[in-house]
Protein backbone atom coordinates (compact mmCIF):
# COMPACT_ATOMS: atom_id res chain seq x y z
CA UNK A 1 0.00 0.00 0.00
CA UNK A 2 1.22 3.50 -0.85
CA UNK A 3 0.51 5.28 2.39
CA UNK A 4 1.81 8.86 2.43
CA UNK A 5 3.55 8.43 -0.95
CA UNK A 6 1.82 11.43 -2.46
CA UNK A 7 3.44 13.49 -5.23
CA UNK A 8 2.25 16.01 -7.79
CA UNK A 9 1.69 13.65 -10.70
CA UNK A 10 0.34 16.38 -13.05
CA UNK A 11 -1.96 13.80 -14.72
CA UNK A 12 0.99 12.23 -16.53
CA UNK A 13 2.56 8.80 -16.56
CA UNK A 14 5.98 8.54 -14.95
CA UNK A 15 8.36 9.21 -17.84
CA UNK A 16 6.21 12.10 -19.12
CA UNK A 17 6.03 13.51 -15.59
CA UNK A 18 9.81 13.34 -15.19
CA UNK A 19 10.38 14.96 -18.59
CA UNK A 20 7.99 17.80 -17.69
CA UNK A 21 9.72 18.47 -14.38
CA UNK A 22 13.20 18.44 -15.94
CA UNK A 23 12.09 20.75 -18.73
CA UNK A 24 10.66 23.24 -16.24
CA UNK A 25 13.89 23.10 -14.20
CA UNK A 26 15.97 23.79 -17.34
CA UNK A 27 13.80 26.77 -18.24
CA UNK A 28 14.03 28.16 -14.72
CA UNK A 29 17.84 28.06 -14.79
CA UNK A 30 17.98 29.53 -18.28
CA UNK A 31 15.41 32.33 -17.91
CA UNK A 32 15.33 32.71 -14.09
CA UNK A 33 11.61 33.48 -14.19
CA UNK A 34 8.64 31.89 -15.91
CA UNK A 35 4.88 31.95 -15.96
CA UNK A 36 3.29 28.57 -15.27
CA UNK A 37 0.52 26.90 -13.28
CA UNK A 38 0.62 26.55 -9.51
CA UNK A 39 0.78 22.75 -9.53
CA UNK A 40 3.68 22.67 -12.00
CA UNK A 41 5.57 25.27 -9.97
CA UNK A 42 5.08 23.26 -6.78
CA UNK A 43 6.17 20.08 -8.54
CA UNK A 44 9.42 21.57 -9.90
CA UNK A 45 10.31 23.58 -6.79
CA UNK A 46 12.07 20.72 -4.97
CA UNK A 47 14.18 19.80 -8.01
CA UNK A 48 15.17 23.43 -8.60
CA UNK A 49 16.20 23.86 -4.96
CA UNK A 50 18.25 20.64 -5.18
CA UNK A 51 20.06 21.89 -8.31
CA UNK A 52 20.96 25.22 -6.71
CA UNK A 53 22.22 23.42 -3.58
CA UNK A 54 24.46 21.33 -5.84
CA UNK A 55 25.68 24.51 -7.56
CA UNK A 56 26.67 26.02 -4.21
CA UNK A 57 29.06 23.14 -3.45
CA UNK A 58 30.80 23.48 -6.89
CA UNK A 59 32.52 20.08 -6.93
CA UNK A 60 33.02 17.65 -9.80
CA UNK A 61 30.58 15.14 -8.35
CA UNK A 62 27.98 17.89 -7.95
CA UNK A 63 28.45 18.87 -11.60
CA UNK A 64 27.95 15.25 -12.64
CA UNK A 65 24.78 15.00 -10.58
CA UNK A 66 23.47 18.21 -12.16
CA UNK A 67 24.32 16.89 -15.63
CA UNK A 68 22.26 13.76 -14.92
CA UNK A 69 19.23 15.98 -14.39
CA UNK A 70 19.82 18.77 -16.91
CA UNK A 71 21.52 16.83 -19.70
CA UNK A 72 23.31 19.88 -21.12
CA UNK A 73 26.86 21.04 -20.40
CA UNK A 74 26.08 24.70 -21.16
CA UNK A 75 23.24 24.73 -18.61
CA UNK A 76 25.46 23.06 -16.01
CA UNK A 77 28.15 25.70 -16.62
CA UNK A 78 25.55 28.48 -16.33
CA UNK A 79 24.22 26.95 -13.11
CA UNK A 80 27.63 26.61 -11.48
CA UNK A 81 29.23 29.86 -12.72
CA UNK A 82 26.37 32.35 -12.41
CA UNK A 83 23.44 30.98 -10.43
CA UNK A 84 25.28 29.10 -7.66
CA UNK A 85 27.54 31.96 -6.47
CA UNK A 86 24.53 34.29 -6.19
CA UNK A 87 23.03 32.01 -3.52
CA UNK A 88 26.25 31.45 -1.55
CA UNK A 89 24.93 33.27 1.53
CA UNK A 90 21.49 31.61 1.51
CA UNK A 91 20.78 28.26 3.13
CA UNK A 92 17.40 27.74 1.48
CA UNK A 93 14.47 29.47 -0.16
CA UNK A 94 16.05 29.81 -3.58
CA UNK A 95 12.74 30.07 -5.46
CA UNK A 96 9.47 31.91 -4.99
CA UNK A 97 5.93 31.55 -6.33
CA UNK A 98 3.95 34.73 -6.99
CA UNK A 99 0.23 34.27 -7.63
CA UNK A 100 -1.44 35.73 -10.72
CA UNK A 101 -5.01 35.59 -11.98
CA UNK A 102 -6.71 32.37 -12.98
CA UNK A 103 -6.33 31.22 -16.58
CA UNK A 104 -9.34 31.71 -18.77
CA UNK A 105 -10.60 28.48 -20.24
CA UNK A 106 -9.64 25.88 -17.62
CA UNK A 107 -9.53 28.18 -14.56
CA UNK A 108 -6.02 27.03 -13.60
CA UNK A 109 -4.21 29.16 -11.03
CA UNK A 110 -1.36 30.93 -12.86
CA UNK A 111 1.82 31.95 -11.05
CA UNK A 112 5.22 33.46 -11.70
CA UNK A 113 7.88 30.97 -10.65
CA UNK A 114 11.27 32.63 -10.26
CA UNK A 115 14.57 32.62 -8.44
CA UNK A 116 14.76 34.88 -5.40
CA UNK A 117 18.16 36.30 -6.41
CA UNK A 118 17.72 37.55 -9.97
CA UNK A 119 20.54 38.65 -12.22
CA UNK A 120 20.93 42.46 -12.14
CA UNK A 121 19.66 44.00 -15.35
CA UNK A 122 22.16 46.01 -17.36
CA UNK A 123 20.81 49.25 -18.76
CA UNK A 124 21.76 49.95 -22.34
CA UNK A 125 23.20 53.35 -23.11
CA UNK A 126 21.88 54.86 -26.30
CA UNK A 127 24.52 56.09 -28.73
CA UNK A 128 24.29 59.68 -29.81
CA UNK A 129 23.61 60.05 -33.50
CA UNK A 130 25.68 62.58 -35.44
CA UNK A 131 23.63 65.30 -37.07
CA UNK A 132 23.50 64.37 -40.72
CA UNK A 133 21.53 67.46 -41.71
CA UNK A 134 24.43 69.86 -41.09
CA UNK A 135 27.73 68.34 -42.36
CA UNK A 136 29.83 71.21 -40.97
CA UNK A 137 28.77 70.47 -37.38
CA UNK A 138 29.43 66.78 -37.92
CA UNK A 139 32.91 67.62 -39.19
CA UNK A 140 33.57 69.79 -36.12
CA UNK A 141 32.43 66.97 -33.86
CA UNK A 142 34.78 64.55 -35.62
CA UNK A 143 37.61 67.08 -35.42
CA UNK A 144 37.19 67.52 -31.67
CA UNK A 145 37.00 63.82 -30.93
CA UNK A 146 39.58 62.20 -33.18
CA UNK A 147 41.76 65.14 -34.22
CA UNK A 148 40.97 64.89 -37.94
CA UNK A 149 40.46 67.92 -40.13
CA UNK A 150 37.61 68.73 -42.45
CA UNK A 151 39.96 68.56 -45.44
CA UNK A 152 40.61 64.88 -44.75
CA UNK A 153 36.88 64.14 -44.39
CA UNK A 154 35.94 65.70 -47.74
CA UNK A 155 36.11 63.57 -50.88
CA UNK A 156 37.41 64.93 -54.18
CA UNK A 157 34.69 66.33 -56.41
CA UNK A 158 35.09 63.68 -59.13
CA UNK A 159 34.62 60.72 -56.72
CA UNK A 160 31.24 61.61 -55.26
CA UNK A 161 29.00 58.60 -54.94
CA UNK A 162 25.43 58.81 -56.09
CA UNK A 163 22.73 57.19 -54.02
CA UNK A 164 21.23 54.20 -55.71
CA UNK A 165 17.47 54.19 -55.82
CA UNK A 166 15.65 50.95 -55.31
CA UNK A 167 13.28 49.89 -58.06
CA UNK A 168 9.62 50.13 -57.03
CA UNK A 169 8.29 46.94 -55.51
CA UNK A 170 5.28 45.56 -57.31
CA UNK A 171 2.81 43.69 -55.17
CA UNK A 172 1.04 40.69 -56.56
CA UNK A 173 -2.72 40.76 -56.20
CA UNK A 174 -3.85 38.60 -53.32
CA UNK A 175 -5.76 35.52 -54.32
CA UNK A 176 -9.09 35.13 -52.65
CA UNK A 177 -9.64 31.76 -51.06
CA UNK A 178 -12.43 30.09 -53.03
CA UNK A 179 -13.69 33.43 -54.27
CA UNK A 180 -14.62 34.95 -50.92
CA UNK A 181 -16.18 31.85 -49.35
CA UNK A 182 -13.64 32.18 -46.57
CA UNK A 183 -15.82 34.72 -44.76
CA UNK A 184 -18.54 32.09 -44.39
CA UNK A 185 -16.19 29.82 -42.44
CA UNK A 186 -14.80 32.53 -40.19
CA UNK A 187 -16.10 32.23 -36.66
CA UNK A 188 -15.50 34.02 -33.43
CA UNK A 189 -12.87 31.88 -31.70
CA UNK A 190 -13.16 33.61 -28.33
CA UNK A 191 -16.69 32.54 -27.50
CA UNK A 192 -16.13 31.65 -23.83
Amino acid sequence: MRHKMRRLQLSRFTSWHDATIKSLARNLILHESMKTTLHRAKAVRSLAEKLITLAKSNTLSAKREAFKILGDHKLVALLFKETGPRFAKRTGGFTRIINLARRRGDDAQMVIFELTELKPKVKRVKKEKAKEADPQEAGKANEGVSGTTQAQDKKPEGQETALKEKPPVTKKPSKKFLGGIRSIFKKERDSL
